[in-house]
């Protein structure tokens, strides 16, 4: 935007900046349970990412797809998705944005993260396994060679494998280092696939199922009992699979669901270590599930599995979403699985159904959050539709299991950082702070309160939401912070809340409940209909329904007289007790008629109320008395906005004068009142009379939308052209002799430019159209319009953008949901945007009355469940964003888990079990991790060097990464070792082969001389002297100085690689001391802790 109105889209960047809720559209869940993050995709291209303290982000996709994967690369720092039209995007969380995107040939119907690396296993509709890694220096998306075909599985296992079969899942094996993978394909076929051997280790199906000896255990709320019966000839035929999971911790169990609505509990441990995987197959290796006995049954579409940490005991819960008979009431079934004495042997101790809150949609298992007695596994995170969240804690899955089947819990829902829906949001206003140090130091003492209230909710256990990952900003803990802006939204139960909106971060001050105690008042409990916050002196006014309207002083003085409770006849005075916060000071009852428009004049001294009724209310808030209650201005119109007018009154020289006169200026307001029909009424702000009224566009029914003064001293070139006249009414004005000597304030200014006037101006808006007015005086519109331009789209909310004391724009929002920015004063269009492109939101009725902006371009407004806040002008960066923002990667966090994984990788080193252990005390004190399956004690200790090595080679069926002894021994020798250089260690564990037992420790042959193993013996003379003679012969004495030479540099080597090894071990025990130290600091970590 330039000067003189010539606006340029150059300077405005409509962004986002602050989101809070969970869309509607939400429908994929991904959990990361080191970080403690949870992201939420949708079906519009969004992904929600979740933290504790109000820690929320949103990441919007290029592409308006719903996404079918989503995953956390764990403790990376990264989010990999996948949306339908098969594009791989990883995004970074640190930078909130996409770090790379890679387009997918075919459909991809598998994906998986090896957990704790940034290698991803995607299968796809054509049978193939690939692999990907993300390279987080170069920021982008590796494709590697190493690929695993169905063709290349079935010549592996020696089994037929259907042509076009899709892959329906991946799963690494738990334990495994990742070597291990478990695939499953479309007609039923499940293989678990070493990667390191590259062979199949075990190959299942249906086709293998023994009936006489296989187990269907019978589910259904009809049986009495666990049935158990035979699987009839024609159920052992290949069905296609439609979820999996992992059912023990080990990966010896897993458990796969089928489009028919049957689960099968396959046994892996029996058959893991054969060569063949055909070989010796067991009879009782496989049990299946059947939650209703109808031959008609939905598809398993959800499987997730929860161990029990209990003594003596193997199993666990299994969630279920699907299985039940077509038509059914729709639910979540848990089972509570015990095969303490085999998997043939299993028996469900526990069935309950959890009746949901909207249709299902994804859920993820959350480990518990402490090591309390009784806490054993883990609980689900339910997403239902639209954009619902509940966690079933631990209490609540007991209480459910010690009830009836269908028993009625309350789950703990997800709960709004800014409430929207309950209770239901009507109102809001985004007001700036003064920095003055009265107020700021005392709305500082509020969020001080408010911390240290929410600080002991925490120490008392009054929150169990288990999602507690990020760190919040340190902007509130700085010693010069001061609050900038506060945001007030009113609700429909009579409610305000305050926040500090200084940063994105939005932390909530106070809750002022409707009424106020000692005073009974019929209608405090009306919803809010409209409020104002006055700037300079820190008043809130909030008004109802049912015209009652309440006035707060922020800085949390009251009247030392009491409480004044004021009606249209009479003035009551209350002495209450108020708690610490802010104070409410008035109560004003003066129409039975709803308020539609509020707003503070005359520096904070008056408060103007507007009622539907088209009346108007003067306020003197510093004696809190009715000034004035006028007569109504349209009788049939509601009072749409107010708009004050504040102007210096002071008589000028005449130019003939040569001498300056003293100029005696009194402050004067006025306001003007827009009506829902285009009528404008200009009243006295100080008395509330009447000085002047139009009304527009008569002849032609329109709907006002609001009303905008730009104010004076901003220069504007005059339209020159035909004169532009508008149809308007006027009324006699009835000024009194104060304002009849009101002079014009049509002038030049000495400094504008050549042919730039100097003048103020009204912005008429309605549904169709929008005009421009020139100001005769500071209480008169012209008659004729300086410029209109009639709207295609219904048109439903304004502002105005100012940049400058001379630089403004006008925001246009129309019914559409379409964003515009004109320029003034030609109201061209120089940035278009919409609530589609920037949120995915499409235009809802009402919308308009909880939008709330500042001047300089902020807007806040809410959507159903969301609540979002969009900047407009790209210089500016009130929110001090990045440096403002909450951190969604914790990176002390990660190095204590890769510290302790890295540790763990090292079993030989007794130096790194002890780290190993300090460490899991550091993350189990962090993180509050107890469950086996999520804990970092059984996690997957995977070395990426050695995945790396593994998959940088395309598949060659028959080898093996493993030593034979057909292959080529190294010599080592000592004389060959370099220890000047800096020492890199690694390491690796694999497996030794059984076939070379017999080969004897390369330790035995360091010494020798022989490139082949063979037994030692004795040399004879000539070999000694071919091997160390180095001189001429006969010279003994130089060859017995140099084998004396040649022993001395050995001896040194071997000092050097002692120093070294000692240098290791007081390395190890320095960061055995960090990690205990670490621990006892970072000990029941919160945020407010962490500075």
């Amino acid at each position: 935007m330039s000067q003189g109105g010539e606006n340029s889209s150059v300077d405005l960047q409509p962004r986002v900046t602050l989101h809070y809720g969970i869309p509607s559209t939400s429908s994929v869940l991904a959990f990361d349970p080191i970080q403690s993050l949870l992201a939420v995709g949708t079906l519009d291209g969004r992904i929600k990412v979740v933290g504790g303290d109000n820690i929320e982000a949103l990441l919007v996709s290029p592409k308006q797809l719903p996404f079918k994967y989503l995953q956390f690369l764990q403790n990376q720092g990264f989010l990999a998705s996948i949306s339908n039209d098969n594009d791989i995007q990883v995004w970074d969380l640190k930078l909130r944005n996409i770090a790379c995107s890679m387009q997918w040939d075919s459909n991809v119907t598998a994906f998986s993260v090896i957990r704790g690396t940034t290698y991803m296993y995607v299968g796809d509709e054509n049978g193939l396994v690939c692999v990907l890694k993300y390279d987080v220096g170069e920021r982008k998306l590796i494709q590697l060679p190493y690929l695993v075909p169905a063709e290349s599985i079935a010549e592996a296992a020696a089994i037929s494998v259907p042509p076009h079969k899709s892959v329906v899942g991946v799963l690494p094996q738990p334990l495994s280092e990742g070597n291990r993978l478990l695939i499953a394909y479309e007609h039923g076929l499940i293989v678990l696939w070493d990667v390191s051997q590259n062979q199949a280790m075990l190959v299942k199906s249906c086709k293998d199922i023994q009936l006489k000896d296989q187990a269907v255990i019978d589910l259904s709320k009809e049986a009495k009992s666990d049935s158990v019966g035979d699987v009839s000839e024609d159920e052992q035929m290949d069905k296609d699979i439609s979820s999996l999971c992992w059912a023990s911790s080990d990966g010896s169990i897993v458990a796969v669901g089928y489009v028919d609505g049957d689960i099968m509990l396959w046994n892996l441990s029996s058959s893991a270590f054969l060569k063949s995987p055909q070989a010796a197959k067991p009879s009782n290796d496989s049990v299946k599930l059947q939650l209703s006995s109808s031959d008609r049954r939905l598809p398993v579409i959800i499987l997730h599995w929860s161990a029990i940490r209990e003594r003596g005991t193997q199993g666990g819960k299994l969630f279920v979403y699907g299985g039940a008979e077509i038509g059914s009431e729709e639910v979540l079934t848990i089972l509570n699985l015990d095969w303490s004495r085999g998997i043939q042997n299993v028996k469900c101790v526990g069935r309950t159904d959890i009746t949901l809150n909207g249709s299902f949609a994804d859920m993820v298992l959350v480990p518990p959050t402490d090591e309390r007695e009784g806490v054993h596994s883990s609980s689900p995170l339910i997403l239902t539709n639209p954009g619902q969240l509940h966690f079933y804690d631990e209490d609540c899955l007991s209480a459910l299991f010690h009830q009836e089947r269908r028993a009625t819990v309350s789950p703990l829902p997800y709960e709004m950082a800014v409430p929207t829906v309950e209770p239901q949001m009507t109102v809001s206003k985004l007001g700036p702070v003064p920095k003055d140090e009265k107020f700021s130091e005392s709305l500082y003492e509020l969020v001080q309160a408010a911390k240290r209230c929410m600080e002991d909710d925490l120490t008392n256990g009054d929150t169990r939401w288990p999602i507690y990952g990020g760190i919040p900003n340190r902007l509130p803990l700085m010693e010069d912070y001061h609050i900038e802006r506060i945001y007030a939204a009113g609700y429909r139960d009579g409610s305000v809340r305050l926040w500090d909106a200084t940063s994105p971060a939005l932390s909530q001050i106070y809750v002022l409940e409707p009424e106020v105690k000692d005073v009974e008042m019929a209608d405090a409990n009306a919803a809010v209909s409209a409020l104002d916050i006055c700037s300079i002196n820190l008043y809130l006014a909030v008004g109802n329904e049912f015209g009652l309207v309440r006035l707060y002083n922020l800085a949390g003085t009251s009247d030392p007289e009491g409480l004044r409770v004021v009606s249209a006849t009479v003035t009551e005075v209350h002495e209450v007790q108020q708690e610490d916060g802010p104070r409410c000071i008035a109560l004003f009852s003066l129409l039975k008629s709803p308020i539609r428009a509020i707003d503070f004049a005359n520096s904070g001294t008056r408060l103007l109320v507007g009622f539907e009724s088209g009346q108007v209310a003067v306020i003197d808030t510093t004696a809190l008395s009715l000034l004035n209650l006028t007569d109504a201005i349209s009788s049939s119109s509601a009072i749409i906005s107010l708009c004050a007018n504040s102007f210096s009154d002071s008589k000028r020289n005449s130019p003939g004068d040569t001498e300056p006169s003293d100029l005696n200026s009194t402050e004067k307001s006025v306001t003007f009142v827009l009506t829902e029909d285009v009528s404008i009424a200009v009243l006295d702000s100080a008395k509330g009379n009447l000085i002047e009224s139009q009304s527009f566009w008569p002849e032609k029914k329109s709907t006002a939308i609001s009303l905008n003064l730009i104010e004076g001293n901003y220069p504007i070139p005059e339209v020159s052209g035909e004169t532009h006249t508008s149809s308007s009414k006027r009324t006699e004005a009835k000024e009194g002799p104060e304002w009849s000597n009101i002079h014009d304030e049509d002038s030049y200014c000495e400094d504008a430019p050549a042919g730039l006037r100097i003048k103020s101006y009204a912005l008429l808006c309605c549904e169709d159209s929008i005009t421009l007015y020139a100001l005769k005086s500071p209480f008169q519109i012209d008659d004729n319009f300086v410029q209109k331009v009639d709207l295609v789209k219904p048109c439903s909310w304004t502002m105005i953008l100012r940049k400058d004391e001379r630089d403004y724009a006008l925001v246009v929002l129309y019914q559409t949901g379409e964003l515009e920015i004109r320029s003034l004063p030609n109201l061209e269009v120089i940035c278009e945007s919409s609530f589609g492109s920037l949120l995915r939101w499409s235009f809802k009725t009402n919308m308009d009355k909880t939008l709330s902006f500042t001047e300089n371009g902020q807007i806040t407004l809410v959507n159903g469940c969301e609540f979002a806040c969009i900047s407009l002008l790209a210089s500016e960066n009130n929110f001090r964003i990045p440096q403002s923002l909450p951190c969604l990667h914790d990176e002390v966090l990660a190095a204590a888990a890769d510290a302790s994984i890295n540790s763990s990788l090292d079993g030989k080193k007794s130096q790194g079990t002890n780290a190993r252990g300090l460490l899991d005390t550091v993350l189990r004190s962090l993180e509050g991790k107890g469950d086996s399956n999520s804990g970092l004690m059984k996690v997957d200790c995977t070395n990426p060097a050695h995945l790396d090595s593994i998959f940088s080679k395309p598949l060659s069926l028959g080898s093996s990464t493993d030593a034979t002894p057909d292959q080529e021994v190294i010599e080592l020798n000592i004389d060959d070792i370099h220890i000047d250089g800096p020492v890199t260690i690694s390491s690796s564990y694999q497996k030794p082969d059984k076939d070379a037992k017999d080969i004897k420790p390369e330790k035995e042959r360091l010494f020798e001389g022989s490139s082949t193993y063979e037994k030692p013996r004795m040399r004879t003379r000539e070999e000694i002297v071919a091997k160390y003679r180095k001189t001429p012969a006969g010279d003994a004495h130089a060859a017995a100085s140099q084998a004396r030479d040649k022993l001395a540099e050995r001896g040194e080597k071997l000092e050097k690689m002692r120093e070294r090894t000692e240098e290791l071990q007081d390395g190890a025990q320095d960061f055995a001391s960090m990690a205990g130290e670490l621990a006892r600091r970072m000990e029941n970590r919160k945020w407010w802790n962490m500075f």
